[in-house]
């Protein structure tokens, strides 16, 4: 692949931004969705300062869905996409870090509304292709990557 001169100038200027998150199951094996901003989309967030990546994958999955009961498993990897942040005026690439998480049974799951957090679903994964119609390539990436390490 050719990079050119102003794409790399454009890498080397953008604000990098480090989040976390997690595709959590339940004892159900149905995997955890909420619906923002018009996509489907996985629980995650910016990583805040003095924080460690595990600790704010699990805040941000906690805040986004109102599960308290979780559990971290395991790393299951890290994507990358760019943005135009507009609160700051400048182009953004988010790294996201991400883990898979149990969450224990019998817990209400509740939208977190400041973030356009719209509706929570748990999807089983014999329909999950419907709902990765509409999200964006990264969670199609991670979700697949999980996909694959459990053999499904």
């Amino acid at each position: 692949m050719l990079f050119s001169k102003n794409s790399c100038l454009k890498i080397n200027t953008m604000k990098k931004i480090i989040a976390a998150g997690g595709l959590i199951t339940n004892d159900k094996n149905e995997l955890l969705l909420i619906f923002r901003r018009g996509k489907w989309d996985l629980p995650k967030g910016k990583l805040d300062e003095g924080e460690s990546i595990e600790a704010c994958a699990l805040r941000e999955v906690r805040e986004e869905t109102g599960l308290k009961d979780i559990a971290l498993q395991k790393f299951i990897g890290i994507t990358q996409h760019e943005y135009f942040d507009t609160h700051i005026n400048a182009d953004v690439l988010k790294e996201t870090h991400w883990y898979l998480m149990n969450a224990a049974p019998g817990q209400n799951i509740t939208p977190q509304t400041e973030e356009d957090i719209e509706e929570i679903e748990w999807v089983r994964k014999e329909i999950l292709d419907i709902y990765l119609n509409n999200t964006y390539p990264n969670i199609i990436e991670i979700i697949n990557k999980y996909l694959l390490s459990e053999g499904s």
